[in-house]
């Protein structure tokens, strides 16, 4: 009788990639902070329609060569179009609320409401993809929501820009577990890919009833939004590669300091007290959500 060998545990990730994969984390999340500053300088006579149209049709181009370089056309047949229309169709509402709020509001303000994505897609998860959440992740959410409210109110007064905020915030929450369906059987260049293209198609249908002319300069603009997005795509997918999620996912929250930074840099902004307090609220039960996630699936 011959024993069974169990096969040999998988090697560990080297500290070097690690600390790579972390550092391509931050500037993945610089480029999309980036974006926003972007779309906060094209201004409120573009509607973010048209932000979303240009910037989305950049990126799928610019992607195009790295689909021929991992495995060609090949890579792009999905048998999950309905997943990826759901998909689309939640990621351009988020996409249009956030750039709406972003021409209205300081950076600082609108990505404190954005830091709680982990916790509404926690709770979306629950009836999407029939997760189980225990007391400890019920008690986060809740936490967390105390925080968005603080957020959401800064100066005394809830804003239009900070209710768009959080409408993005809430579509892109119901996205992700969609997205999470889709990483497990195709490629993230298969999802990007599909995800821009028919995005793009879909603010078209729009653009005849929003469309305004752009100058030179914001078409620089417009073009700059393209390239830092795809850049973020590109560090993300390959950060996600050379380290575990449970590892980098916490350095998304860099993008509160790079949102402080462009506000002080570029108008002058700094950040309120209760827009920091909320931030941290939200930013320590998100925290803790992923910690509570990760020792469950372990």
């Amino acid at each position: 009788m011959t024993a069974k060998v169990s096969p040999p545990p998988p090697a560990p990730t080297p500290p070097a990639s690690v600390a790579v994969g972390i550092l391509l984390m931050v500037v993945a999340v610089g480029c999309f902070a980036a974006t926003n500053m972007f779309v906060k300088l094209i201004g409120p006579a573009y509607h973010p329609v048209e932000a979303v149209f240009f910037r989305n049709l950049i990126t799928a181009l610019l992607t195009v060569p790295f689909i021929l370089s991992f495995g060609g056309l090949r890579i792009l047949r999905t048998r999950r179009a309905g997943i990826h229309a759901i998909r689309t169709v939640t990621g351009v509402i988020s996409n249009v609320c956030y750039f709406y709020a972003y021409q209205r509001v300081a950076l600082a303000d609108g990505m404190a409401i954005a830091m709680s994505v982990p916790i509404f897609a926690t709770l979306f998860a629950i009836p999407l993809l029939g997760e189980k959440v225990g007391l400890h992740r019920w008690l986060a959410i809740i936490v967390g929501f105390g925080g968005v409210m603080i957020a959401l109110n800064p100066q005394g007064d809830i804003q239009t820009g900070s209710l768009y905020a959080l409408a993005g915030t809430l579509f892109w929450a119901v996205a992700l577990p969609y997205v999470r369906m889709l990483g497990a059987t195709e490629s993230p260049y298969t999802v990007v890919f599909h995800y821009m293209w028919a995005s793009t198609l879909m603010a078209a249908c729009f653009l005849p009833f929003v469309w305004v002319t752009p100058t030179g300069h914001v078409m620089m603009l417009y073009l700059a939004t393209g390239l830092v997005g795809t850049v973020g795509q590109i560090c993300m997918t390959y950060a996600l590669k050379l380290a575990a999620a449970s590892i980098i996912a916490p350095f998304e929250y860099t993008k509160i300091g790079w949102a402080v930074l462009f506000d002080l840099t570029l108008w002058g902004a700094s950040p309120s007290f209760t827009t920091l307090l909320g931030a941290g609220i939200v930013m320590v039960t998100g925290l803790y959500i992923l910690y509570r996630e990760t020792r469950h699936r372990k």
